[in-house]
């Protein structure tokens, strides 16, 4: 007998895709959240200042440093790090989507898809 091998179907690839972006979304949300709920127990009682414009710090910019800062519970570390990775779901996607066009052999949806890719990761960068 020879081995059957399963070549995935447009419809698996669309379910497994949107399950991705459920689930990113989803994870995403519970990062923000959690940050949030940490923000507001550090910070919940300050009071605001609004007679200076103070910017964003170095922590809150830096991919490094807001994934370093975010796992010593620092709160507004914790939501930048739920919204990167909302950032990163539907780029996952599309790498998955590469991925699925390259098993199915469909040589001209890979390209555009590289084409896609590259254009998105030139935005974020």
């Amino acid at each position: 007998m020879g081995k059957h091998r399963h070549t995935p179907e447009d419809k698996d690839l669309e379910i497994i895709m949107g399950n991705l972006l459920r689930y990113g979304v989803l994870f995403s949300a519970i990062i923000v959240v959690a940050g949030a709920l940490i923000f507001l127990k550090q910070h919940g009682f300050d009071q605001s200042q609004y007679t200076f414009f103070k910017g964003e710090p170095e922590r809150l910019t830096s991919y490094k440093r807001i994934w370093q800062t975010a796992f010593q519970g620092r709160g507004r570390s914790v939501i930048q790090l739920g919204l990167l990775f909302l950032i990163a779901t539907p780029i996952a996607r599309i790498l998955f989507s590469i991925v699925g066009f390259v098993l199915e052999k469909d040589l001209l949806y890979t390209i555009i898809t590289v084409a896609v890719l590259m254009v998105v990761l030139y935005g974020f960068l």
